[in-house]
């Protein structure tokens, strides 16, 4: 059997990791020749940058992609247009019997959408996923490349639910539980090693003072990328003052800044309150062991990060989700997870932010969030087959 696996963006290298693990494992004990997986890894180069993906393909044992397609940034319609046009002619000369895409980027549907118009079975690893709110561009990818699996990977049983409430084909929801914990097990040893100060010292973006330690929950954790939060001045202003004037008095606070949402806080003029403020401490984007420490022992974390939402679950991170909505509901409180909505409206968000900033940490693992995901993606891809 030959797979060809597709990842776009730096979200992905963390579920396709233990995927590849799994197909290498696989091929060390099949009985027969006639069992083995031939496995082609493409990257789409939706996000090609040293500091937000070779780093992670070092880190997370990912072997370098057989193929490269070097679709660079654009508009959503053109980065999904150059997607497709330059997988087809490797699609073509390839010929898999399967494609398998991750997660819910542009690549995601691109390749999905050139598969299926070759009658090429398609394998969705964390399908099933919704927030119902068709303004996420990432919704509209994933509702597409649900229509075109043929096999549904789901991580949770609300995800299971929503393809049936959609018609999907009973026989092909799959559910195996979350692949990006298997990541999270391989590598929570090596972060809890790393030194929360050092990894801060290292990655200042400014020259900033740092304190004498990080450890005891005396920090909180700060992610914002998306356009909802950082593209809109009222929202990201509002945000910035109250981190400035009064988190930071609370909790010092840690912030890796994503390249655009540094670009729009200087836009918006932004950028010199958060850096004259010694408790704040910006970064540049983190590794995936070095997130991972900080989020192992900070006391909070504020992200509008879905993949976040479920190590913080995991890890017993209280979360405030700078979100109106979430396609992962399996982590919020009220489903037995850590995480909080509290959307745009700052009031909501110091509210949220008290509740959760007293909050007891608190691990939390939903049902097949084992470590074994991507043994069962392997075993439902080649049970599909026979």
């Amino acid at each position: 059997m030959k797979i060809m696996s597709v990842v776009g963006a730096r979200p992905n290298f963390m579920k396709i990791a233990p995927f590849i693990a799994a197909i290498r494992e696989h091929n060390e004990n099949i009985a027969s020749p006639d069992e083995e997986i031939e496995h082609i890894l493409v990257h789409t180069g939706q996000h090609y940058d040293d500091s937000m993906s070779n780093t992670f393909f070092e880190e997370l044992n990912i072997p370098q992609a057989d193929i490269n397609l070097g679709v660079g940034s654009g508009t959503h319609a053109e980065q999904i247009a150059k997607t497709m046009l330059a997988f087809e002619p490797v699609l073509l000369e390839k010929n898999p019997d399967w494609v398998v895409v991750v997660g819910d980027v542009n690549a995601t549907s691109a390749c999905s959408q050139v598969a299926k118009k070759y009658d090429i079975a398609v394998a969705h690893i964390e399908s099933g996923l919704r927030s119902y709110d068709m303004m996420m561009p990432e919704e509209v990818n994933r509702i597409i490349t649900d229509r075109l699996s043929d096999v549904l990977l789901v991580p949770d049983r609300l995800s299971c639910d929503n393809l049936r409430r959609e018609g999907c084909a009973e026989e092909s929801i799959k559910f195996v539980g979350n692949i990006m914990i298997d990541t999270l097990d391989a590598q929570k040893a090596l972060a809890q090693d790393l030194d929360p100060l050092a990894i801060v010292r290292e990655k200042l973006l400014e020259d900033q003072s740092v304190p004498e330690s990080l450890d005891d929950d005396r920090f909180a954790l700060m992610t914002v990328h998306r356009p909802s939060n950082i593209d809109n001045k009222e929202i990201i202003e509002q945000l910035v003052k109250w981190i400035d004037s009064t988190v930071s008095n609370d909790l010092i606070v840690v912030w890796p800044v994503h390249p655009r949402a540094r670009k729009m806080l200087e836009h918006f003029r932004l950028w010199d309150l958060l850096i004259q403020n010694p408790r704040i401490l910006l970064t540049s984007p983190l590794g995936y062991r070095e997130m991972l420490c900080l989020n192992s022992t900070t006391r909070v974390m504020l992200t509008d990060s879905g993949g976040l939402q479920e190590e913080c679950c995991v890890l017993g991170t209280p979360t405030v989700v700078l979100r109106e909505n979430t396609e992962r509901p399996i982590t919020l409180h009220e489903n037995g997870g850590t995480c909080v909505l509290a959307g745009s409206d700052i009031e909501i968000i110091k509210a949220k932010y008290r509740l959760m900033r007293n909050m007891p940490r608190k691990p939390e693992r939903p049902e097949f969030w084992d470590g074994d995901t991507a043994r069962r993606c392997v075993e439902a891809i080649c049970g599909g087959a026979a």
